[in-house]
């Protein structure tokens, strides 16, 4: 009663693993493209016929209580071709039933925030719809504390095996069981809130810090806060990618800011000082007498928070000088006078040169 186990060397009460693992090792030894006596070529017959009893649950009872095991097939003509395969190629891929339990997906979603967040950063309360795990089976998938029951078709195995004629013979090869979609058991009670999935979609609120310095584009890793995986399955992490919008009247450039500006000419030519908005509050800026049209003002210190190390960008300020589009006949007079003080006729006209780097460095920063 014990031939077919001494041929694979394992005991009777050796588990399908250990039968495979066996078989797969003497298979090496003695397939005919290793080993082309023809002595060996029995040899390896033999241990396929065994290993194709054995690996079979109903063939493998049959023979233990007294039959040849064999059900029709013919003593040395079926084998597991895959299980060949896999003794020559490293069997890497591990074959049986498929879990229930398995890992959730990731998940992405996107967060708008203004200029004011991403420069100093801020809290959030995330609402989000996803895969949580149900909470009337607690994943298990099965209504009213049940069980899976092992599936009637592959044993538990979770795959069925099909013969075929080769070259080589009759060739057995193996497939995820229709019948329990490859699990190897059978939910038969399953889960009225989750329909046997161990999971049911969900809105559920997550609370997030959004660090200063973030911009479009950045993503945020929340470990553990994706979708549930099937059967109670381990979460999958949720991913949260920041979109800024635009400001008002304040452009960021990286952790500069910029303000534009735009004063009289009277104030430029006299100089004075003006209050203007910032993130930081009302700051005065000081418009120092003969301020031209393109001139900046820094404030240092006061741009974007920097992501990665410490401080602050600078808050850049562009002055535009207003030139009057109508004048009265007061007005009017009144500059002419001036004009003809300071000597500037109403037809002079200077040339800037390369040397004066003030205009063509205005027109550089226009068409960068």
């Amino acid at each position: 009663m014990s031939e077919l186990y001494e041929t694979l060397g394992v005991d009777r009460d050796a588990s399908f693993d250990e039968i495979k693992k066996a078989y797969r090792k003497l298979a090496r030894s003695y397939h005919p493209d290793v080993n082309p006596d023809p002595k060996m070529a029995e040899k390896f017959k033999e241990i396929t016929a065994a290993y194709e009893v054995l690996s079979d649950p109903e063939k493998r009872q049959n023979y233990d209580l007294g039959g040849n095991g064999f059900s029709g097939f013919g003593s040395g003509g079926g084998f597991g071709f895959s299980d060949i395969m896999d003794a020559f190629f490293g069997g890497g891929q591990q074959r049986g039933p498929r879990p229930r339990n398995r890992p959730g997906q990731d998940a992405l979603i996107r967060v708008e925030v203004d200029l004011l967040e991403a420069t100093f950063g801020c809290d959030r309360e995330l609402n989000v719809e996803t895969a949580v795990i149900c909470s009337r089976c607690n994943g298990s998938g099965c209504a009213n504390n049940s069980k899976p029951r092992t599936c009637d078709v592959c044993k538990g195995r979770g795959e069925t095996q099909q013969v075929a004629r080769s070259i080589l013979g009759q060739v057995m090869t193996s497939r995820p069981c229709n019948s329990c979609q490859g699990f190897g058991s059978i939910i038969s009670d399953p889960c009225g809130e989750c329909a046997g999935d161990g999971r049911v979609r969900a809105k559920k609120s997550i609370p997030i810090k959004i660090p200063a310095g973030v911009e479009t584009g950045n993503r945020i890793q929340l470990n553990g806060q994706g979708e549930v995986g099937p059967g109670g399955g381990s979460p999958g992490d949720l991913y949260v990618e920041i979109v800024e919008t635009p400001h008002e009247y304040i452009i960021r450039e990286e952790n500069n800011l910029h303000i534009s500006i735009s004063i009289p000419m009277t104030s430029a030519a006299l100089g004075t000082k003006v209050f203007i908005d910032t993130l930081d509050g009302k700051q005065e800026i000081e418009i120092k007498e003969g301020t031209q049209s393109g001139s900046v003002v820094l404030l240092r210190g006061l741009g974007v928070t920097k992501l990665r190390g410490s401080g602050r960008g600078d808050l850049i300020v562009h002055i535009q000088v207003l030139t009057p589009m109508k004048l009265s006949k007061e007005q009017s007079e009144l500059l002419k006078k001036i004009s003809d003080i300071r000597n500037e006729g109403l037809d002079k006209v200077k040339i800037n040169t390369n040397e004066d780097q003030g205009f063509f460095d205005r027109v550089k920063r226009v068409f960068k």
